[in-house]
């Protein structure tokens, strides 16, 4: 327990763009960067990263709410300006295999007690990615959210994807990537982007409610079943040889005159001309 306040404390003290609010037997994670409309910088990530990891040591924290600051924005998806600076020597490594985005998302999957996604506002593109990640999602009835990949030249890796069909189904899933479009609340819920919609006045209330009637819950039990239903989620996975041709595909998207045709269009505030090279 006091391993963790002082990993916690550290953290806290190198930046103020997570903010962490621990009550009893749960906690908040918020997201502080309103100027970019709580963007995911390298740098947020790690520290997301970084303050699950210390919080799974602690088993007293059984329940974590993720929630951006304000009410404009939970996350406006992965801040590709950003550069990272402040991973410890351990995060260093693990960046020869993974990046801050995949360490981020795959610390709040496998986090062991259940975490909630309280939408106070938009949610695109990565941050909708974080959202699909939490266990539960809960927002205001005002909200937005999308991926828009499509519309930027990118092709989305297939874990995300994965994580979408897990949650949405296929056929959602393939509509929302192939559209990119934004879905207002109501369509996001019908879908299953979001659990449950409310009222911004009664949000705050209904999730904590739900927060501390998980975190009052028997422990075992509790991470027992997240741990299984991960296991489950989990047992589907492709093949090397098959993640290597998506791997390849993303790379060449990447690379690709479409993808710097989009970033000069939204620059340059028109729409794009494709070309499929």
């Amino acid at each position: 327990m006091f391993g963790t306040e002082l990993d916690l404390r550290r953290i806290e003290m190198e930046s103020n763009i997570l903010l962490v609010e621990r009550k009893e037997h749960d906690c908040t994670l918020i997201l502080n960067r309103p100027e970019k409309r709580n963007s995911l910088s390298p740098d947020l990530l790690i520290e997301i990263h970084q303050t699950l990891q210390a919080l799974s040591k602690d088993d007293a924290v059984r329940a974590i709410v993720i929630r951006g600051v304000g009410d404009k924005a939970f996350s406006s998806g992965y801040d590709i300006n950003a550069i990272p600076t402040k991973a410890s020597p351990e995060t260093q490594e693990k960046f020869k295999t993974q990046n801050p985005l995949t360490l981020a998302l795959n610390s709040v999957v496998n986090y062991p007690y259940p975490v909630i996604a309280m939408l106070n506002g938009s949610a695109f593109g990565a941050g909708c990615e974080l959202a699909i990640c939490c266990d539960i999602r809960i927002g205001a009835e005002d909200i937005r959210m999308g991926m828009p990949p499509a519309k930027l030249g990118v092709v989305y890796d297939p874990n995300g994807l994965q994580r979408f069909i897990n949650i949405i189904g296929l056929s959602k899933t393939k509509e929302v990537f192939f559209s990119g479009r934004y879905y207002d609340a109501l369509s996001a819920k019908e879908m299953g982007l979001v659990d449950h919609l409310l009222p911004r006045s009664e949000l705050e209330s209904f999730t904590y409610n739900l927060a501390e009637e998980i975190a009052g819950n028997a422990p075992l039990a509790v991470k027992g079943t997240k741990r299984i239903i991960n296991m489950l989620v989990g047992s589907a996975r492709m093949r090397d040889e098959d993640m290597k041709e998506a791997q390849s595909i993303v790379e060449q998207a990447f690379n690709s005159d479409d993808l710097k045709e989009a970033q000069a269009s939204f620059l340059e505030k028109r729409k794009p001309v494709f070309r499929g090279r």
